[in-house]
């Protein structure tokens, strides 16, 4: 949400910061987690495809698995559930799979930012039920805030508004400034009755709550634990009070909120988008890897990017030419084509969120911060401004997780973003390769792990008279497999 205002050249080493403590500011760096997401990996680099697997293995092996484990899990429950059912692999059940992970993801894409500065987020997901909530009171009133949750409710969300603003503008937050300045007037106006004013007001809102989280964490003192758990309880009492007798509200007369989950991209488009990404991601890395070259610098192995680029498109041809089936069951209606929606939100949200960490000075800062504080706060670095980023950003993105909820749910009930939701968000960015200790992850991290959490759910659920407490306890166990793998990979690093 922010690009700080010293100059990524004035700090050349924030990028070169240990995550172990007491590691100096001018010490050179080892850990994959603030290199390698940094964009620096391959400054030592290799010349040939099998120097870089030989590389890769000694990563491995020395306590950075990366998406290792999410992969091996992914493969596991997907051979698991296809003998356990008949229908899981079937077009019409795994093509329900995004609008089940789409909530997951987006909001373990948020709670990454907080994770890679040695923070938590557990009001994520209730901060995203509140945006959506105030999504749908303005959408179904005719953009009148004031009229659908009347007097104090009413300017409790103007005071919270303003107090996020004022954080911003105090900490320099500039996109996040504009963000909550434009909600703000959508809060105080009518023009919330338009659908798609009132889902940026839910973005709005989530950057003012991530803002006012931050400062209480890094200004006040209070640990992020305490913090977000308080906020974790009260936005869900918010939520009830603001939906007063009423209850649930459906949103299926707004076609761009139930369009995420429940509407579909037409073939050709979903050839498009394949085109857009798989295709710009290609072009990118080579010409990043002929230019370097040309430059004398050390770069990837051009039979490498190659060979990444040939895996990656053969997945996305699969996945586009899976969902282009026909999965109506009924031959005589309109047939149900089309990749979900909510896949192209994920796609360009996982590439700006990439792009902010990993080629800009505020990722470099990100991963500093969480590497080593004190010595990124040596350098230069204002620390607590960068965790106050991290919460805004979580919270911005709980915000499309909130309403990615409401539209695979077909409207926002009482506990929208409870239960669960806040859990399976935090285990999808740790079981796909983002530490609990700060300094280590990637945006990717919570697309793998948010596929691997929903598989649980979704295969589970096709199996007839299954105990439900498995759900649980398998999920518990996958979270707390990649939580160890985390902890060792840690102490084989300090070795």
């Amino acid at each position: 949400m922010t690009t700080p205002g010293t100059d990524e050249s004035e700090t050349p080493s924030a990028a070169h910061m240990h995550d172990r403590p007491g590691a100096s500011a001018t010490e050179p760096s080892h850990d994959a987690g603030v290199v390698g997401a940094s964009g620096f990996t391959n400054d030592a680099g290799q010349t040939t495809l099998m120097g870089a697997a030989r590389a890769y293995v000694a990563k491995v092996r020395g306590g950075e698995p990366g998406a290792l484990p999410a992969v091996f899990g992914l493969v596991v429950l997907l051979i698991v559930f296809s003998q356990l059912s008949k229908v899981f692999l079937t077009t019409g059940n795994l093509a329900n799979l995004p609008g089940q992970a789409g909530p997951t993801i987006l909001i373990g894409m948020g709670v990454v930012f907080v994770l890679l500065v040695g923070e938590i987020d557990l009001s994520a997901g209730t901060a995203g039920g509140v945006c959506a909530m105030l999504m749908a009171l303005v959408a179904t009133n005719g953009g009148n805030l004031n009229g659908a949750v009347k007097g104090g409710s009413y300017w409790a969300v103007v005071i919270v508004v303003i107090a996020g603003l004022a954080v911003a503008v105090w900490q320099r937050l500039w996109p996040a400034t504009t963000i909550i300045a434009l909600g703000l007037i959508v809060v105080l106006t009518h023009l919330g009755g338009h659908i798609w004013i009132a889902m940026f007001l839910a973005i709005s809102a989530g950057t003012a709550i991530g803002c006012i989280t931050g400062y209480l964490v890094a200004r006040v003192g209070i640990p992020s634990f305490v913090v977000t758990l308080a906020f974790f309880l009260a936005w869900q009492g918010v939520i009830i009070s603001f939906a007063g007798k009423g209850g649930a509200i459906s949103m299926g007369q707004f076609y761009p909120v139930i369009a995420l989950a429940h509407r579909n991209v037409n073939p050709t488009g979903g050839w498009v988008i394949f085109a857009i990404f798989v295709g710009g991601y290609g072009a990118y890395t080579l010409i990043r890897s002929i230019r370097r070259r040309a430059e004398g610098l050390a770069a990837e192995p051009l039979s490498l990017v190659l060979v990444r680029f040939g895996v990656l498109a053969a997945v996305g041809i699969f996945v586009v030419v899976f969902l282009n089936r026909n999965r109506q069951v009924n031959k005589a209606a309109t047939p149900v084509i089309g990749m979900p929606w909510i896949v192209p939100l994920v796609l360009v949200l996982l590439v700006a969120m990439t792009l902010l960490l990993t080629k800009t000075a505020f990722g470099r800062y990100l991963y500093a911060v969480g590497g080593n504080a004190e010595a990124a706060r040596r350098a230069g670095i204002d620390v607590r401004r960068m965790r106050i980023a991290a919460f805004a950003i979580s919270s911005t993105l709980a915000a499309f997780g909130g309403l990615a909820l409401a539209s695979y749910n077909g409207g926002v009930a009482l506990d929208i973003g409870g239960g669960n939701t806040l859990l399976y968000a935090v285990g999808a960015a740790v079981v796909g390769g983002t530490s609990l200790f700060g300094g280590r992850g990637r945006i990717r991290d919570a697309l793998l792990g948010g596929i691997v959490i929903s598989l649980i759910p979704n295969g589970l659920g096709l199996k007839v008279n299954i105990n439900a407490a498995y759900l649980y306890i398998i999920t518990g166990a996958f979270l707390l497999l990649a939580a160890a793998a985390d902890a060792f990979g840690r102490r084989r690093q300090s070795v």
